[in-house]
């Protein structure tokens, strides 16, 4: 069976909002899909080399200034890909953030599958690269930095890989999370997720 459910990791007691909730199940109908795991694949992989999963995010990747950080996008590479995946999307969210009802950081889409990886830094703001970038939760098509409140526990960001049918290049700029992942239905082919914790 190909393993294209999506994992979101929580702590004990901790509850995820609709908009997690709803991520999880657009990737959760491929797991009865008939198309293979890619050739010699043992499953969809996601890692960051900047934190281990359910490890500490380093400060840079924060955002900048008062946030305690340097507001560079952190790096994720993915491997294992499902069968007849084109493109890849990325996407950043901290459940935790606006009181539980959370917070989008990065929304890229339109990423060539071969490319194995989005390098450290690559969601600047108007930077001329190969993918497409949505608006973040402040409406720019960029990157934005964890900036949870002080003295809150750590809050979780979810980094996910989204693998799809789709050529890159196929989707309009400007797609927002809620409207990629809109866009995306009945076009994902399987998605994993690195957590990272983040607090100040």
């Amino acid at each position: 069976m190909r393993n294209c459910t999506n994992r979101f990791r929580t702590l004990p007691h901790m509850a995820l909002p609709a908009a997690a909730l709803a991520l999880a199940g657009l990737l959760a109908g491929c797991a009865n899909m008939s198309s293979p795991v890619g050739k010699g694949s043992t499953g969809m992989k996601v890692t960051s080399s900047a934190f281990a999963d359910n490890g500490s995010i380093p400060a840079e990747h924060a955002g900048a200034g008062e946030c305690g950080g340097k507001n560079i996008s952190p790096p994720v590479a993915w491997s294992n890909l499902p069968a007849k995946t084109k493109s890849v999307a990325v996407l950043v969210f901290d459940p935790d953030g606006a009181a539980g009802l959370g917070v989008s950081h990065w929304v890229a889409y339109n990423i060539a599958a071969e490319r194995g990886e989005l390098k450290a830094g690559e969601g600047a703001a108007g930077s001329n690269f190969d993918f497409t970038m949505g608006p973040n939760v402040a409406g720019a098509p960029a990157y934005r930095g964890m900036c949870p409140p002080v003295g809150d526990r750590p809050h979780h960001y979810v980094m996910t890989v989204i693998a799809t049918e789709l050529a890159p290049g196929s989707l309009p700029a400007g797609l927002g999370r809620d409207a990629l992942l809109a866009a995306l239905k009945g076009r994902a082919l399987g998605g994993q997720s690195v957590v990272g914790l983040y607090s100040r």
